[in-house]
């Protein structure tokens, strides 16, 4: 101790370390995410089933409407 060095305070204790956080990866996430896309799985099939023609519309060649090409054809 002297008179132009004053004494120094003891730094505090570094802080305790962190809890670790919970894991993102467990068995009830897992379960909800696979019933979401099973969920939004059914609703796009839903969907689809209604429709009975594809892209190009009728696939019998006898039910396509016929154009005329020329005039007066």
């Amino acid at each position: 101790m002297g008179f132009l060095k004053p004494d120094i305070p003891a730094p505090p204790p570094p802080p305790a370390p962190a809890p670790e956080p919970p894991s993102f990866e467990d068995e009830e996430r897992e379960q909800e995410a696979r019933e979401k896309m099973e969920k939004i799985m059914r609703a796009r099939k839903g969907r689809r089933s209604t429709i009975l023609t594809g892209p190009g519309g009728l696939a019998d060649e006898d039910e396509k409407i016929k154009k005329k090409t020329l005039l007066g054809e």
